[in-house]
């Protein structure tokens, strides 16, 4: 009364529906899901369109992207985009501050070439010519260090007048470092000629 089919019926059934073509689903009939709005949908063929098929693959796309961004960034310090500069020099505060340093001379910039004949006098034999190498070496310095105290608190005073709003954290020391380059060296490259008012 309530024995099992046995294998010859269960395969013979299932032929049958196998045979059978596939209904098509009613236009009409709910799918079980919501329709995802567009962008939704296409971001997601973008993935899986760009998504790589194996790990060296993902890697290589990664080298290329990163080989791309960091050309833009060149290329930005090159010509003083904003949009692809990198995060440190990024905004209307630190362009300010940039500027404010290559609008004006500064003694840090001569540091390097004045160091290299400083060296030079020092490794000249006479006696006199060392001591006045030693004496031009402590008043290089001495210029650098007041230099870089009266840029220190004019550009602070000048930051406070034009963006009393923003974070001016870490600007100083940035300007300061920017000092120690010579200007055709500086990146990103000075936007503004020396005198010119920031």
């Amino acid at each position: 009364m309530f024995r099992s089919r046995s294998k010859d019926e269960q395969a013979a059934t299932a032929k049958v529906t196998a045979s059978e073509p596939k209904q098509p689903r009613d236009p009409q009939a709910p799918k079980g899901r919501p329709t995802p709005k567009r962008n939704q949908a296409q971001a997601q063929r973008r993935t899986r369109a760009h998504t790589p098929a194996n790990r060296k693959e993902a890697q290589k796309a990664a080298r290329e992207a990163r080989r791309a961004d960091m050309a833009r960034q060149r290329e930005a310090l090159a010509n003083g985009d904003e949009r692809f500069l990198p995060v440190r020099d990024k905004g209307p505060v630190r362009r300010f501050a940039r500027d404010f340093v290559d609008s004006r001379w500064c003694v840090a910039e001569f540091f390097l070439p004045m160091a290299v004949i400083i060296l030079v006098l020092t490794m000249l034999r006479q006696p006199g010519i060392q001591n006045i190498a030693l004496l031009l070496w402590l008043f290089i310095i001495v210029l650098i260090v007041i230099d870089s105290f009266v840029l220190w608190f004019s550009l602070g005073k000048r930051l406070k007048q034009r963006f009393p709003n923003e974070n001016l954290k870490g600007v100083k020391p940035y300007a300061l470092m920017r000092t120690l380059q010579m200007r055709r060296l500086r990146l990103p490259k000075p936007q503004v000629k020396r005198g010119e008012r920031p």
